[in-house]
């Protein structure tokens, strides 16, 4: 590998990719560590009004600029240092945070969009929680992954200075 570091502006693009991932990993974390398991401790009507209410606020232009960003800025990384010692980082972050993607639209989503017409709160909680609280815990992995392997891309970027 070359001493290449990815460009102009490839560092504050990896830069930016790790934070962004970083923030999605925090908030997917704080549901696996306090948000789900405050809500497991309420009957089901509060618990299917409040998951109706984040899910609803949660749309919202600086959660969708940071989320969809994580992608799409660690595809730009991987992109920007296909040519470096880092290739094989940003290609694996990228690889993670499209899983995160995934996860979120083909797990998530569905069950959120589901838990917003139910009628019945017990079914509800009982069609939703536990598989959401699946769901969201592996893409809590897949986004913590990513960070590390976007830290590890910057250590890697780093070190090609010297």
């Amino acid at each position: 590998m070359t001493q290449n570091r990815g460009g102009k502006g490839a560092g504050a693009v990896l830069g930016a990719a790790a934070v962004a991932s970083g923030l999605v990993a925090g908030l997917l974390f704080a549901y696996v560590c306090s948000v789900m398991p405050a809500l497991a401790r309420s009957d089901d009507r509060v618990f299917v009004e409040v998951m109706r209410n984040i899910n609803d606020v949660i749309q919202n232009p600086l959660f969708f600029a940071v989320f969809l960003g994580a992608p799409i800025l660690a595809a730009v990384a991987a992109w920007q240092h296909r040519a470096t010692g880092a290739r094989g980082w940003t290609l694996a972050a990228l690889v993670l945070s499209l899983g995160v993607f995934l996860v979120t639209t083909a797990g998530n989503v569905p069950l959120n969009a589901a838990l917003a017409t139910a009628q019945d709160p017990v079914a509800a909680r009982a069609a939703f929680e536990d598989p959401w609280v699946t769901w969201n815990l592996v893409r809590t992995l897949l986004a913590t992954a990513g960070l590390v392997c976007l830290v590890r891309a910057l250590m890697v970027r780093t070190a090609a200075r010297g």
